[in-house]
């Protein structure tokens, strides 16, 4: 019984170094390593890995899970991690998960960059430059 247990220890800490050191791609390219979010009043430190709907993200904040509080609506307790497939949609952030300078995304049928540090402003509102098409 021990030596299942030694294994499951052993495993814990090797998906704990996953997460602490891997690149987001390799994260990914290992999402089945992670444990699927639960909303049952679990405690999430920032930097954990859960996968909710295919999708994997990290935890930004601490904080105890709650039913209402999922990866979808909770912005400021979790990010989807994303690599690859070109540059994403914008979506509006919050200020705890802001957009950095040089991110890039399409809004409004073009591509923008963001000239700022934690950027929460709406492209072509404030902050952004619009990229040209062969950039």
């Amino acid at each position: 019984m021990s030596n299942y247990m030694d294994e499951a220890k052993a495993m814990r800490a090797s998906i704990a170094g996953l997460a602490e050191g891997a690149s987001d791609e390799k994260i990914i390219d290992n999402k089945s390593a992670f444990p699927f979010w639960n909303g049952g009043g679990v405690v999430y430190k920032r930097g954990d890995i859960v996968q909710y709907l295919d999708k994997v993200y990290r935890v930004l904040l601490d904080h105890v899970s709650q039913l209402d509080w999922t990866p979808i609506v909770a912005v400021s307790l979790f990010v989807e991690i994303q690599v690859g497939g070109g540059i994403p949609d914008w979506v509006q952030p919050s200020s705890a998960n802001p957009y950095m300078k040089g991110d890039k995304v399409k809004h409004l049928d073009k591509i923008w960059i963001s000239d700022i540090d934690n950027n929460v402003w709406e492209p072509s509102v404030y902050g952004w430059s619009e990229v040209e098409p062969n950039v």
